[in-house]
C-alpha cells in the first residue's frame, strides 16, 4: 500500500500494528502451529532471516545462532524489541530496491529465509524471492507457508464475523503457482505439503483432526496451510544475451502505439519492435508510421496484415523478425511492457522453452475482465492443461515467449491442428506441446484497457474455443498420444 501523506501512513502502521498483536494473540493456536512446523524443519544454531516477520515472535522460538527480521511496520518492530530478543530488525519495504542496503552490506548469508502468510500481500513475488538470493548461499533453504487457495471464501466469512483479522484484497496462489515463481527465481523446490485442517483450539479435538486425520490422503488438499521450500542452487555458467523480437499486434489501437513505444524495453543486445496493423477504422496505421519517422534510433518495423485476426498478424510479424527470441504484446496496455523482462530473462536463462503469462494470480484492476471471460479462462486453462499434460492456468494471456528456432518448427507442423483459432494463443500452445517443449507461466499484472474497446467476442469465440478443444482431444488424446 502506498501513501501520498506521511501522517495518514504514520496512522495507518499504527493501527494495523495493535490490530496485528490482537489477532495473533487471539488467534494463537494458529500462529503456533506455523511456528511449530518451522521448528520441524529449521534446525537449532541456524542463521535464519525472516521477511515480514512482524514482533519476531516466531523467530524467537527457532533457537537461531542469528536471526534476521525484515519488517515494514516500524511499530511492530519496536513492540519486538520490548522483549528479551537477539534479533536483528531491518526496517524495510522488500519490494523497495532502495531498501535493504545495510544488509546486503553486512555480507550476512543465511541458512534459511522465510515468508510466512506474506506472499498474498507482495506486488511482485518474483522480484521478492530474486532479492533474496544475494542473502543466500548455496543451498539455502527458502520456506513459504501461505493459505490454502480453497479457503478463501471461509476466511471471509471469518472476517465478516470477527473471527479473523480483516486483511482486503489479497493474491491467491496454489502451491504450484509458489513452485513456479521459486524456480524462476533461482530455487530448486525440494519440499511441499499441507497441515492444520482446523485452525481453531478445540481441546482433544484439535489435536486429533490436526495431528492424524489431516494426514490421510484427500483431507491433505483440504488444510488450511501450504508449504514450500526451495533450496538455492546458483547458476554454473553465465549465459549469453540474445537479440529481441517484441510483436504488437494492433487494430484500433491509435491511442496506445505511443505510450507502447515509449514504454518497451530494451532487451538482450538488441530489440527489434515490429506493429502488425491489422485494418483498422482509426489512424493506427499513420500514427505507426509517424513513430517509426520520429524515433530512428530504434528498430521498428510495420506490416500490414491480409487476414483478420491476432493469429494472422501473429504469423504476419514473426515471418519477418529477427531475434532470437520472440516475445508477443497485446497493443491494449492491459499489460505492463516492462514486465517483458521476465520474459526474456526466463527464456535466456533456459527456465523453459515456451513462456505464458498468466493474469490469474495477482489481484485484477476492477474492470480488467468480465466476471464471465474470468470463469471461462478458469474452465478452458482446466481443459487444456489436460489436454496438454502441462499445467496452464491462463490459456488466452496475449503475453507469450518463445524462441524463433521452436517458433519455425510449430509453424512448419501447424497442419496437424488445422487453421481454425483466429487469436493465435491455441496453435502455440498446442504447437509447443506437440513438440515436448517446457512450458512455464510468470504471473502479469493485468489492468484496465484505457483506450478504445476490446475485440473479443465472448460467446461467438467461446464457442470457437470449445470447437478448439474438441480437434484436440481428437488429435492429442484419443490419437494414442502420451504424454
Amino acid at each position: 500500500m502506498r501513501f501520498r501523506d506521511n501522517k495518514v501512513k504514520d496512522d495507518f502502521l499504527k493501527d494495523y500494528a495493535r490490530r496485528k498483536l490482537y489477532w495473533r494473540e487471539r488467534n494463537s493456536y494458529y500462529h503456533d502451529s506455523i511456528t511449530s512446523f518451522l521448528r520441524t524443519v529449521v534446525p537449532a544454531g541456524s542463521l535464519v532471516l525472516e521477511v515480514g516477520c512482524g514482533t519476531g515472535k516466531t523467530l524467537n522460538a527457532l533457537n537461531a545462532s542469528v536471526s534476521g527480521g525484515i519488517e515494514i511496520n516500524n511499530y511492530l518492530i519496536e513492540y519486538g524489541k520490548k522483549s528479551d530478543s537477539q534479533i536483528n530488525f531491518y526496517n524495510a519495504d522488500i519490494e523497495d530496491v532502495n531498501s535493504l542496503s545495510e544488509l546486503y552490506g553486512s555480507g550476512v548469508k543465511f541458512d534459511y529465509i522465510i515468508l510466512s502468510d506474506l506472499i498474498g500481500t507482495l506486488e511482485d513475488i518474483q522480484y521478492v524471492f530474486e532479492r533474496l538470493i544475494p542473502l543466500s548461499r548455496e543451498n539455502t533453504k527458502i520456506i513459504v507457508t501461505y493459505y490454502n487457495y480453497f479457503w478463501n471464501p471461509i476466511l471471509r466469512i471469518g472476517e465478516s464475523f470477527e473471527l479473523k483479522m480483516k486483511e482486503g484484497e489479497k493474491n491467491w496462489l496454489y502451491i504450484e503457482e509458489i513452485k513456479n515463481l521459486l524456480y524462476i527465481a533461482g530455487y530448486q523446490v525440494s519440499g511441499s505439503g499441507s497441515f492444520l485442517l482446523l485452525p481453531k483450539r478445540i481441546p482433544l479435538l484439535s489435536s486429533f483432526i490436526n495431528n492424524y486425520i489431516a494426514k490421510l490422503p484427500g483431507f491433505r488438499r483440504l488444510c488450511l496451510v501450504g508449504w514450500v521450500i526451495g533450496t538455492y542452487a546458483p547458476a554454473n555458467t553465465t549465459q549469453k544475451d540474445l537479440s529481441v523480437t517484441v510483436l504488437i499486434p494492433c487494430r484500433n489501437e491509435e491511442g496506445n502505439v505511443y505510450k507502447i513505444l515509449r514504454r518497451v524495453p530494451e532487451l538482450g543486445i538488441h530489440t527489434e519492435i515490429i506493429f502488425a496493423e491489422g485494418n483498422s477504422t482509426d489512424n493506427t496505421y499513420g500514427k505507426i508510421e509517424e513513430l517509426i519517422k520520429e524515433n530512428t534510433d530504434k528498430d521498428i518495423k510495420l506490416v500490414k496484415q491480409a487476414g483478420m485476426g491476432k493469429a494472422d498478424a501473429v504469423r504476419a510479424g514473426f515471418d519477418i523478425a529477427k531475434g532470437d527470441i520472440l516475445i508477443i504484446l497485446d497493443a491494449d496496455m492491459t499489460v505492463a511492457p516492462e514486465d517483458l523482462k521476465k520474459f526474456y530473462y526466463a527464456l535466456r536463462n533456459k527456465k523453459g522453452n515456451f513462456i505464458n503469462g498468466t493474469r490469474l494470480v495477482y489481484q485484477m484492476e476492477e474492470k480488467a475482465m468480465r466476471r464471465m471471460n474470468k470463469f471461462g479462462n478458469i474452465f478452458f486453462s482446466k481443459v487444456f492443461s489436460w489436454l496438454l499434460g502441462q499445467r496452464i492456468t491462463d490459456t488466452l494471456c496475449g503475453t507469450k515467449a518463445l524462441f524463433k528456432s521452436d517458433y519455425e518448427k510449430i509453424k512448419a507442423a501447424s497442419a496437424f491442428f488445422g487453421d481454425f483459432d483466429p487469436f493465435g494463443d491455441f496453435d502455440l500452445l498446442f504447437g509447443a506441446s506437440k513438440l515436448n517443449l517446457k512450458i512455464i507461466e510468470i504471473p502479469i499484472r493485468y489492468g484496465e484497457r484505457k483506450y478504445g474497446e476490446t475485440n473479443i467476442h465472448r460467446f461467438r469465440d467461446g464457442f470457437r474455443l470449445l470447437k478448439m478443444c474438441f480437434i484436440a482431444l481428437r488429435k492429442i488424446k484419443f490419437a494414442g498420444r502420451i504424454f
